[in-house]
């Protein structure tokens, strides 16, 4: 009889299986003159199970020499032993110990020999329902340490000592719990440290142990890279996966399993986890940690507002290539898209088509456009668009005032922002100590603690923009305003990137000196007649879509707007 069996006994089933019933002397083995016996053997850690270096470590080695003796003393032999290397006496749902009840419901056992009360179950209702069990196969239990039997005083000590186990186990749950809660409270690490970081036991002078957390030399400055890099917006998971593999990042190897690559679903957990900024979530509260944080608050918003927003568009991976897929957009504001169809000689063509037209979400009727005919527009576009010197000299002076009055106003913001600052951190203080005196529950913590966190998370970057002089922003502006001055010979200096997954040319701020060469194709015209621009119906509620914003080292189009034949943008 197993423990599912036995779940819909009821409290009088119990006490008829408890009451003390003859029982018959189990068959001998075969070539012994004694009874049959089995015993359990249970270790709680895989620590304890291996100790020593030995298989089976030495706590399991001690339990069998002490059920072997007691089988001496009751003239019986174990014929079979069970042994559970690494498991928690908590739940029943353990795989020896519920092959030892089957064994038992099959095979003439008179003993079940245990080391302890505790070794078998620390639930009183899984030692009740495994303890009637034994008993409905006429199976004594027996404990090597303690007195327990089928006299009235017997089970009695049976129930005061599987009532002490369930307290122990509960008692010292809670003890942890608090201690761990306590270590989050200090900023220390209480569970293992995530990718990047190492937990290490020091011993000091006088031989006393502390656990800390220290920064991997190995993959730290990799996961610094994985956060830099997502922050830009020029990588998605999977390509940032792929180049964190190629660098050689991956995961800490156990004795279980080897180090492996990084997946995606890692990347993203690694990319959400603050405790890469230097705080401590433990039980849904967030605490300041004492570890050294591998990415600054700024770099940390940067690369969740990319992941926000790539999970509210979706990331997937493109079937064609072409540097300007995902940057332009047609009239109706829905977003171009690249195909390349194939003719009956097998040559491929390019053309863009409107994706508000192919997934009938728009009311456009613009069929397609040529690839080359919209790169000479682009190229065009940038060359329209294009600033004067003397339109490139009046952006620098206007942006000079403001960048003077920047400065003289900063000094007062900084000193509110420090205000501020200090009341919300006083505020955050008084929150925890209202929690640790019961006067807040705990998802009122929570809530708060995030409001806080992100205001902080707020004034800090701020601060810290306020600290920094105008002076790399005078740089750059001085060479931003040179490129200004003429798009269009930048735009063809730009490389045409090789990675499907580009959707830009090249970064403004230093351009190749290799011309961009745009694709060449037979000359044909598109598969469907180009509407003018006068013939072509607007759509009478067209779908509000918001274009993507310019992105640092990237162009984007979607400011940009042209018809086909115009000369005007």
């Amino acid at each position: 009889m197993t423990l599912d069996q036995l779940s819909g006994l009821d409290i009088s089933g119990l006490r008829r299986l408890a009451r003390t019933t003859p029982r018959p002397d189990a068959a001998a083995p075969e070539g012994e003159g004694q009874v049959a016996a089995i015993s359990y053997l249970r270790v709680s850690t895989k620590d304890q199970a291996t100790r020593n270096g030995l298989e089976e470590g030495l706590s399991i080695s001690a339990q069998r020499e002490a059920a072997q003796r007691k089988a001496e003393q009751l003239g019986a032999v174990i014929i079979k032993e069970f042994i559970e290397p690494d498991e928690s006496a908590k739940t029943a749902q353990r795989r020896a110990l519920q092959e030892m009840l089957d064994y038992a419901t099959t095979h003439p056992v008179r003993y079940c020999i245990i080391n302890k009360v505790d070794r078998l179950a620390r639930n009183r209702l899984d030692d009740a329902m495994i303890h009637a069990a034994l008993r409905d196969a006429n199976i004594s239990l027996v404990s090597v340490t303690e007195n327990i039997d089928e006299t009235p005083s017997g089970m009695l000590m049976h129930g005061i000592l599987a009532s002490m186990a369930e307290f122990y186990s509960l008692n010292l749950a809670q003890e942890v719990l608090k201690g761990m809660t306590q270590k989050a409270a200090i900023g220390g690490t209480p569970t293992k440290a995530p990718l990047g970081y190492l937990n290490v036991r020091t011993t000091d002078a006088r031989g006393r142990e502390s656990r800390e957390i220290q920064v991997d030399p190995e993959r730290a400055d990799l996961v610094r890279f994985a956060f830099t890099a997502y922050a830009t917006g020029d990588w998605s998971l999977s390509r940032l996966a792929k180049e964190l593999t190629a660098r050689g990042l991956t995961t800490r190897p156990t004795p279980s399993q080897p180090a492996k690559p990084v997946t995606t679903t890692g990347l993203h957990k690694i990319l959400t986890n603050p405790y890469y900024q230097g705080t401590v979530t433990f039980r849904g509260v967030t605490y300041d940690g004492t570890h050294e944080p591998l990415v600054d608050a700024e770099t940390w918003l940067r690369a969740q507002t990319n992941l926000d927003a790539n999970n509210a568009r979706g990331e997937r991976p493109q079937k064609y290539d072409h540097y300007l897929k995902g940057t332009l957009y047609c009239a109706c504001g829905a977003k171009l898209m690249i195909e390349r169809p194939r003719d009956k000689t097998g040559d491929r063509y390019e053309y863009f088509t409107c994706s508000g037209r192919r997934r009938k979400t728009t009311n456009c009727t613009r069929s397609a456009i040529l690839a080359e005919r919209a790169e000479a527009e682009i190229e065009r576009t940038y060359q329209r668009n294009s600033l004067s010197p003397t339109q490139a000299a009046q952006v620098r002076k206007v942006l000079n005032d403001v960048f003077d009055q920047l400065e003289g106003s900063s000094e007062d913001e900084r000193k509110l922002l420090t205000a501020q600052r200090d009341k919300l951190e006083a505020e955050r203080l008084k929150l925890v100590q209202a929690h640790y005196a019961d006067a807040i529950p705990l998802d009122l913590l929570k809530s708060e603690q995030d409001r806080i966190r992100a205001s902080l998370d707020q004034i800090n970057t701020r601060i810290d923009n306020l600290t920094d002089t105008y002076a790399e922003a005078r740089t750059g502006l001085d060479r931003l305003t040179e490129l200004l001055v003429d798009l269009d010979d930048l735009y063809n200096k730009c490389e045409q990137p090789n990675d499907a997954s580009s959707t830009a040319p090249c970064s403004p701020a230093s351009p190749s000196t290799t011309k961009r060469t745009p694709p060449t194709h037979p000359t044909r015209p598109p598969p469907a007649s180009l509407p003018t621009p006068a013939s072509t119906p607007r759509p009478k509620s067209p779908q509000k879509q918001n274009c993507p914003a310019i992105r640092r080292g990237k162009f984007r189009f979607s400011h940009l707007t042209w018809s086909i034949g115009d000369s005007n943008p």
